[in-house]
């Protein structure tokens, strides 16, 4: 195999700034730049032009063509593109129109996998019509639920002759891992682009797929358990990053941080009780494990269900922190002890254990609804809820916000532009 090619993809909306990023792209090492379909549906045909224009690096342009082959492929390779992406899932005639059209205009075709029902099966049809190469690509969407390029990347390797790309979700590792398994392309997408210094992070996949090349080697990469890496990727994101992640989705409602500073992860050992009736919530205690959350829903907060000794009992056990829709006491020893809870209000008074209540039952708190084994992430901006089936889904989407900010911040911090020039802001404020 030649040495392995790294295609940097700009899945941006705005053509200044990937202008800019892919020459730092290429700069730590890149050998293609993809002008991606957000970037072509923002902009049009004028980013792949500006990128050839700059750069005169290689471009492939990822189309999505699905109908009228001829005439999307023609437009593009005519702006400047070496290679269009068409969809693998498009009717043969419209492959084959897309082929001539490449061929008459001395541009090449990618077909790209995603949402293919049998990889294996098209990919030899695709080879047999003439593509050029193949992507075995796992979508932004795909990827947040889990998905992955190498379950499949190698089967496809093994049954076709052409060069095969691999994309979805490639850091450095798994980059590393697709050319170990054959894989003549990687395409790496935010792991480069949304990088506070990209020329660093495409030197680093540059590095090591080279190795990987070079050692021609199964790269092993160790796999976290998913609640491993939920928690994981939970502990390095924000609650705004999740809000955003979740179409900004609101937080609990007057619930606050008695001690500033601390965050809390993990899922969630539901309470409700009543003002004052303390007895559920001591008794969550012993039905908790370690690294999860006490959750409460009180009918009041003119008492306190939480206090000192309890908080104390939690630490014992390993019990990441409580959320308490209603009254806390001894809030200077909480304080004290810098364990994490938040409550609605602190009091000095207590109540008695009357026992009413229930423990792993659905819950309202703060005006969310919360279930038990939901996610519970809180810090000094808020809690945040996410629902257990879509736990993975929110972190990674989480993630993903927090790479797009770095990126943004490291444009406001070190070239003093403004959140507003970097985002075109005026551009695409909403017609009225």
């Amino acid at each position: 195999m030649d040495k392995p090619i790294l295609q940097v993809a700009l899945d941006l909306l705005e053509l200044r700034r990937a202008v800019e990023i892919a020459g730092e792209a290429l700069s730590g090492g890149a050998d293609w730049i993809e002008v991606g379909t957000p970037l072509i549906k923002s902009e049009g045909m004028n980013a792949i032009r500006e990128i050839k224009k700059t750069y005169g690096v290689r471009t492939l342009a990822d189309m999505k063509t699905i109908d009228t082959g001829n005439v999307e492929v023609e437009m593009a390779a005519k702006s400047g593109a070496d290679i269009i992406m068409i969809l693998a899932l498009s009717d043969d005639s419209t492959i084959l129109e897309a082929i001539r059209a490449a061929r008459k205009y001395g541009a090449e075709i990618m077909a790209d996998l995603i949402n293919v029902p049998d990889p294996v099966k098209r990919a030899k049809e695709l080879e047999e019509l003439g593509v050029d190469y193949l992507n075995v690509h796992v979508g932004i969407d795909q990827q947040m639920v889990g998905k992955d390029p190498l379950d499949i990347l190698s089967e496809v390797v093994e049954n076709v002759s052409i060069p095969v790309a691999a994309a979805g979700g490639l850091d450095a590792e798994k980059a590393a891992g697709c050319i170990a398994m054959g894989a003549s392309i990687v395409i790496v997408g935010s792991n480069i682009v949304k990088s506070r210094n990209v020329t660093e992070s495409a030197r680093k996949v540059r590095k090591e797929i080279d190795r990987a090349w070079r050692e021609g080697r199964k790269v092993e990469i160790k796999r976290k358990s998913l609640e491993e890496e939920i928690r994981s990727i939970l502990m390095t994101v924000s609650t705004p990053n999740i809000s955003d992640a979740m179409h900004r989705a609101r937080a609990m409602r007057d619930i606050y941080p008695i001690v500033r500073g601390k965050k809390i992860v993990g899922k969630a050992i539901t309470v409700s009780t009543f003002d004052g009736d303390w007895a559920k919530t001591v008794e969550a205690i012993d039905v908790a494990g370690k690294g999860e959350v006490i959750v409460v829903k009180c009918s009041g907060d003119t008492a306190a269900v939480w206090g000192e000794l309890a908080t104390r009992s939690c630490m014992n056990k390993g019990i990441e922190g409580v959320i308490i829709d209603g009254a806390v006491r001894d809030v200077d020893d909480i304080r004290e002890l810098g364990y994490p809870i938040f409550a609605k209000r602190e009091v000095p008074n207590a109540g008695e254990p009357k026992g009413f209540g229930e423990i792993n039952v659905k819950i309202v708190c703060g005006g969310v609804e919360v279930n038990p084994g939901d996610w519970i992430v809180a810090d000094d901006n808020g809690v945040m809820v996410i629902p257990r089936e879509r736990a993975y889904e929110i972190a990674r989407r989480a993630l993903e916000v927090k790479k797009h900010e770095e990126r943004i911040r490291g444009e406001i911090e070190d070239k003093g532009r403004t959140l507003a020039e970097i985002v075109e802001l005026y551009k695409w404020e909403k017609v009225q």
